[in-house]
């Protein structure tokens, strides 16, 4: 059996990733790690919880060799609006984490799993069904974190063959995470508004297509790579994966089918406007499928569908 240590679990995706990999290899071997207990509460009642700040890279390891890691989800990162703030620290927490994970997998013989992002292309990468190898030139911190990722994983299994892997995530709609500080947010606050106010004011300006995936197919795709055959595995870090591309006039259409009175207008950010513009329009995730599988269960209409009757549910239960 796997034990699995998911660094970064208070996040927005290793806070579901950590449930999920539990019903899979069961609750005592999957651990959960964040510097933050307060946002880790529930995991630490299901399972191991170890308060952890990944750039301590002694404290770390001893992590990994008290449980007996064999899988390390390194899932700490300052996202893409956030990064922007403070450049300079965005790359020692981004930079840093990974540095740790990598070592330590070198060291303990752990898999290592690093998410990265559409943010890793940039304003010359080409815009539409982006492909897998194409130039990466990206204008922010984050995307040169991405790719600066990209390039050691890849640097530390030729060399040293440590068993690293990777999907370039689009933007992430959540109905149980809020925004984190992503360019991408906007489709996880639309949800809420909508049900809330009928009423949403976008910070994109309308043909802002970008790609999109629901979390349950983002948490199955983290699993489903760390668990595909690495003889087939042609690419390594990074995959690109997607379910589906949309700008904000058509989510928001979308929602106006099951809301007839909802309505949308624009306040366009300047700082997140120019990072999606140099963000993909729709990306080629054929060398996933390809190579371990890669298939996403919601389309725009199914994912809608379920936001709306699951932000509904914490409504009525007085959550949000």
């Amino acid at each position: 059996m796997k034990k699995i240590l998911v660094v970064g679990a208070g996040g927005q995706i290793g806070s579901e990733l950590v449930p999920y990999a539990r019903k899979i290899y069961g609750n005592a071997n999957v651990v959960a790690a964040d510097f933050n207990e307060s946002k880790c509460k529930i995991l630490a009642e299901s399972g191991p919880f170890e308060k952890l700040d990944a750039l301590d890279g002694k404290a770390f390891h001893e992590i990994v060799k008290k449980h007996k890691i064999d899988a390390i989800y390194n899932l700490v990162a300052l996202l893409s609006a956030t990064g922007e703030k403070d450049p300079a620290f965005a790359w020692k927490v981004n930079m840093g984490a990974l540095e740790n994970s990598l070592e330590i997998a070198r060291q303990e013989g752990c898999a290592v799993f690093t998410p990265s992002s559409i943010g890793a292309f940039g304003p010359s990468t080409p815009a539409d069904n982006t492909p897998q190898d194409t130039i990466m030139q990206p204008t922010t911190i984050y995307g040169v974190c991405k790719v600066s990722g990209e390039l050691w994983s890849n640097y530390y299994h030729s060399r040293f063959g440590v068993d690293t892997r990777s999907v370039r995530f689009p933007g992430i709609i959540s109905n149980v995470t809020l925004p984190g500080g992503g360019t991408t947010d906007y489709a996880v606050e639309i949800f809420y508004e909508a049900i809330k106010k009928q009423q949403y004011t976008c910070n994109l300006a309308k043909g802002t297509f970008l790609d999109m995936m629901y979390m349950p197919d983002a948490l199955k795709a983290c699993i489903d790579l760390m668990e595909a055959d690495p003889t087939k595995l042609i690419h390594r870090n990074s995959f690109n994966v997607t379910a589906m591309s949309f700008d904000p006039e058509i989510i928001a259409t979308e929602i106006h089918k099951h809301i007839p009175e909802f309505r949308m207008d624009y306040k366009v950010d300047e700082v997140k406007q120019r990072i999606a513009n140099s963000w993909p329009n729709s990306l080629d995730d054929r060398c996933a499928k390809e190579e371990w599988g890669w298939k996403p269960t919601y389309n725009l209409a199914a994912m809608t569908l379920d936001m709306l009757e699951k932000v509904q549910e914490k409504l009525d239960k007085g959550l949000i």
